[in-house]
């Protein structure tokens, strides 16, 4: 099966592999060549596939979708990274972080907008 690495602005990977593992919300998965068809949404995490005739590669990625239709396997991800599974694991820890800091940064924004509604709705019941 083919296994293709899209970015926003190129493909960062397209080969023909055996077989991929994946990290979603619920936990990790696999797939195969004859596995059903399926779109799930992945978490920051290592993207293991096995290409053919070669060992196993690893790919950090801060997140995305991967859809498997026939024999092709599409993860759409903002930002893929290759390398070995040790350093790997801090470049997940960053995607990590980062994330949680513009989680932090829009539940603030959001916190800002919820106390403004409530000030100008108080406002507005004075006023009438």
């Amino acid at each position: 099966m083919k296994l293709q690495i899209l970015q926003p602005s190129n493909i960062f990977l397209d080969q023909e592999v055996e077989k991929v593992t994946a990290e979603g919300p619920e936990g990790a998965f696999g797939i195969r060549p004859r596995h059903l068809d399926m779109a799930a949404a992945l978490v920051p995490g290592i993207l293991t596939y096995w290409p053919k005739g070669g060992g196993e590669k690893f790919l950090a990625i801060n997140g995305g979708i991967l859809v498997k239709q026939g024999n092709l396997v599409r993860v759409a991800t903002r930002m893929a990274v290759k390398g070995e599974l040790g350093l790997l694991h801090e470049t997940v820890n960053r995607f990590i972080n980062h994330m949680d800091e513009r989680e932090r940064k829009a539940r603030q924004a959001v916190a800002r907008l919820e106390a403004d509604f409530v000030r100008r709705f108080v406002e507005f019941d004075k006023n009438v």
